[in-house]
């Protein structure tokens, strides 16, 4: 009764049970084998790649086995809470197809569990609180910050494991009747759950991707309730991931030590415990150490890197499951235009080691994707890029002449070797500016056209540039126009091929590639560019002419 007394003094305006709550908040109805899986990110910042990758599998396990995920928004660190971020994360969620089938949505929350930000959750985990003071699993601890210090100092100075627990405890050796005394006295507390642990014994569980791990007992006091009322973390979401019915917590792998704190907790309440798996962390090479990509040190380590750059979406993730599991990539080479849930995921397919982040092999995958896109699945996905990097001026010219745009996407494109040239929709414009006559202007205004061979005259030059705007086929195909390019470099002195050419250097002014580059700087301004013909087409004999008149006005 004295216990009931000191819960009813601490929670007075708590009337609910456990019992209230497990009806309140009951199993779910899902097929055996069915996995409940959540993402339960703190809203304290940008999302994170390796957090991107930890929500792609929990989402994946509840998928495959007809389940449920969900996002619970972890805000009770107000310090660090960051005005919108909870938004943003389930924004940049929605965009890489990581989003939740229930739970905090960003503005608004679906689900049956809630609420799922655990800010509003008060009540529930108070409900908890008040049974755990009643059986004595939990009770107030009145030290300042200064008794606490002064603790640390002692187990410094007498080189013991540190922390609130054992004989260190001192506030678990009050009464009931001495804590009701000083609460009613109004002494500031926080309440601490009571640990049964010895961290001199070890405890074995088994990890879905690392297998059985041995670690110390969890034998600390934590504090579970602060003094502004909110929860720590490592209460809260034992709490909320029993009355959400979790099946399956996969997260970071630098949680292992958490374990047998979260254990005695589930197992002190009588709580279902769910499986952990703990997932390998996301490396980087840094002067040939790893370390974890970093927030603070790595560009890639936000995912509105790859946005704001135009990786496809599906490129990402599908790096992303490269790295999760190791039978993937070989899926992958026969499957590569199917959907990622095709793929049969699989746990215990983990690396148990930290993978090392790959920008080249994250180009190579997103390089395959583009290249196996149609030209208008390009053209969609390159305005859908505009629109999100909110570029009105380039979104109009694009949108005002889409077909000759597709068609320019359609070099080398639809064929069985296609061009492999962009990684990133950021690469595009730049790389094909040039088919628009104000973009090719800016490179004669500033100068910044790729001068022609020191090796070709000057009167070789306007002679070649004579004859491309005379002598070139364009209406018959590309054979027929490059057998009349052949026929200008023959007439002009140039050998058909290399080996015409070594056995005769100077016989010949270079060969039939020289001339094409001639032209090609012409009417491009770079010795790069796509296939030359199917250029010459899109921009019209008409445009071609113009462009060859203006070259040649400028080495008069």
């Amino acid at each position: 009764m004295i216990r009931e007394k000191l819960a009813n003094l601490i929670f007075p305006e708590i009337t609910k049970t456990l019992s209230d709550l497990e009806k309140e908040y009951p199993p779910r109805t899902l097929k055996a084998g069915a996995e409940v899986t959540r993402f339960a990110p703190s809203p304290t910042g940008f999302l994170h790649t390796g957090s991107l990758f930890t929500a792609m599998v929990a989402k994946t396990c509840a998928v495959q086995s007809e389940g449920v995920f969900f996002v619970r928004l972890e805000d009770t660190d107000t310090k660090r809470e960051v005005e919108g971020a909870g938004e943003s994360l389930l924004k940049e969620m929605k965009l890489f197809d990581v989003f939740p089938h229930e739970g905090y949505m960003g503005n608004k929350e679906e689900g049956k569990y809630g609420p799922y930000k655990q800010s509003e959750r008060a009540d529930i985990y108070k409900t908890v609180i008040k049974q755990m003071i009643k059986d004595d699993m939990a009770y107030p601890c009145f030290c300042t910050s200064h008794d606490l210090n002064a603790l640390r100092a002692t187990q410094e100075a007498n080189k013991v494991v540190p922390g609130y627990y054992g004989a260190y405890a001192t506030c678990s050796f009050l009464s009931a009747e001495e804590a009701i005394k000083r609460v009613e006295n109004g002494d500031p507390y926080v309440l601490r759950f009571r640990s049964k642990g010895n961290h001199d014994r070890k405890i074995t569980f088994n990890d879905v991707i690392k297998g059985q791990i041995e670690i110390a007992e969890n034998d600390q006091h934590i504090v579970i309730l602060k003094s502004d009322g909110l929860p720590t973390y490592h209460f809260a979401h034992v709490v909320d991931d029993h009355f959400m019915r979790t099946t399956l917590v996969t997260r970071g792998e630098e949680w292992i030590s958490s374990v047998p704190l979260h254990l005695e907790l589930f197992n002190t309440l009588k709580f279902n415990t769910p499986r952990y798996a703990h997932l390998p962390v996301i490396n980087k090479l840094d002067n040939g150490n790893k370390r974890k990509l970093s927030k603070r040190k790595d560009k890639e380590a936000a995912v509105t890197y790859f946005l704001d750059l135009g990786y496809p979406v599906k490129a990402i993730l599908t790096y992303l499951m490269s790295i999760a599991n190791s039978n993937f990539e070989e899926w992958w080479t026969g499957n590569k235009r199917a959907d990622l849930s095709a793929f049969d995921f699989n746990l215990s397919k983990m690396s148990v080691d930290g993978a090392l982040f790959d920008l080249e092999k994250v180009n190579y995958f997103a390089r395959e994707y583009i290249a196996a896109l149609t030209a208008q699945e390009v053209v969609d996905e390159y305005i859908d890029y505009l629109k999100y990097i909110d570029d009105k001026e380039l979104l109009t010219r694009i949108t005002n002449d889409r077909e000759r745009f597709t068609k320019i996407m359609n070099i080398e494109r639809e064929t069985l070797k296609p061009r492999k040239d962009y990684s990133h929709y950021a690469l595009v414009y730049d790389s094909i500016n040039f088919f628009y006559a104000d973009e090719f202007q800016k490179l004669i205004d500033d100068q910044t056209i790729e001068p022609f061979k020191e090796e070709l005259s000057k009167e070789t030059v306007e002679k070649l540039l004579n004859d491309f705007a005379t002598k070139l086929i364009y209406s018959e195909g590309n054979e027929a126009w490059f057998n009349s390019l052949k026929e200008v470099a023959l007439s002009n002195g140039f050998a058909q091929n290399n080996k015409e050419f070594k056995a005769n250097p100077e016989g010949y002014k270079g060969v039939v590639a020289d001339v094409a580059e001639v032209l090609r700087i012409s009417v491009v301004g770079s010795r790069k560019s796509p296939n030359l013909y199917e250029v010459l087409l899109i921009l019209g004999r008409d445009e071609v002419l113009r462009r060859l008149s203006i070259i040649k006005s400028l080495i008069q």
